[in-house]
């Protein structure tokens, strides 16, 4: 088969079509470089020639939904266990009465508006070259972020009140998400902490499936691929498997469950097969390549996409990302 260009690589996947090598989705926190648009973008531009994978996960700061609502944060590498992330010096909400009232935010501006001003600086360089994903977080996601683990217990207590901000959080996301293309993105990454450790499966159907819907159905006709970040330890997977996206991306090694079980119950793509905490981060490489040559072997390398399952330690060496990219690569030759 003929080499495929990143787009012609990913559609085919998308369509559970042969591929010439299944494609790699590879990414990282760059907590130095993520205050400014310039200087995230010329980090996401960077780490795309350095390992030149065929989907980018766009990669600011957790906390950049939350800043523009007054959410605080600083990066305290002694706080961050190594992941790239910053911590919360302030919550924006303090009581269950403020959900009502959170401001419909205008996202071309503020902080909002640096994101996409990131994008659009990655977009013009890579030049349509490779698919872009927006990261977006959903408003249970968000809300947690605003008020921390209070946030569930207005959840239970306060539901009336709590649905209100879930609605504006979504309303606000949905508008970000759409101008995430228009500024050059390709689709979005949506992360949903369906975490049934965290959630009862009626909690989530309750608080967290119409809001993430609302932000799925308004960017559909917008986005040319939609995937869903499962966060987690215990995945609410038959539910999300219902949600119109064209892939799951979930910590199938750290938590399940297998790409198998999801291919069989999801028809879209699946994104996983590495280990990022453990493998990738502690070699050798020879290990790192022997685990997605497995996860391959579970996909039979059709409708998937290798990737970490969740945020790798920033600490990786970069030898093991390389083991990793050139792991698809070996699998063309070993069938060539």
């Amino acid at each position: 088969m003929a080499e495929m260009t990143h787009w012609e690589r990913m559609r085919a996947a998308l369509k559970g079509d042969e591929v010439d090598r299944v494609p790699i989705c590879l990414w990282r926190h760059w907590p130095l470089e993520d205050h400014n648009p310039r200087t995230l973008a010329e980090a996401m531009v960077r780490w795309q020639k350095e390992y030149d994978c065929d989907l980018v996960k766009h990669a600011p700061a957790g906390s950049y939904p939350v800043e523009d609502w007054g959410g605080e944060t600083l990066y305290i590498p002694e706080r961050d266990l190594g992941l790239g992330v910053r911590t919360f010096v302030r919550r924006a909400i303090t009581g269950a009465d403020q959900w009502p009232n959170l401001e419909r935010l205008d996202v071309t501006r503020g902080h909002l508006g640096e994101q996409l001003a990131a994008v659009r600086l990655v977009a013009q360089e890579l030049n349509n070259s490779v698919p872009i994903l927006q990261t977006i977080f959903n408003p249970l996601n968000i809300a947690q972020k605003l008020a921390g683990v209070a946030a569930y217990e207005h959840m239970r207590h306060e539901p009336a009140a709590f649905k209100q901000g879930l609605e504006i959080l979504a309303e606000t996301t949905a508008r970000f998400a759409i101008q995430s293309i228009k500024a050059g993105a390709h689709g979005l990454l949506l992360v949903v902490p369906c975490d049934g450790q965290t959630f009862s499966e009626a909690e989530y159907r309750e608080f967290g499936e119409p809001f993430d819907r609302m932000i799925l159905d308004a960017v559909r006709p917008e986005s040319e691929i939609t995937v869903i970040f499962a966060s987690g330890k215990q995945i609410l997977c038959d539910l999300i498997a219902t949600y119109p996206a064209d892939a799951i991306k979930w910590p199938d090694r750290a938590a399940g469950p297998s790409l198998r079980e999801v291919q069989a119950r999801f028809s879209g793509l699946t994104m996983g097969g590495i280990d990022e905490r453990r493998t990738l981060f502690n070699g050798p490489p020879a290990a790192i390549q022997a685990e997605i040559r497995e996860a391959i072997a579970q996909t039979n390398g059709r409708r998937h996409v290798v990737s970490v399952g969740d945020a790798p330690f920033i600490s990786t060496p970069a030898e093991h990302f390389y083991a990793a990219r050139q792991a698809v690569e070996k699998r063309k030759e070993d069938e060539q």
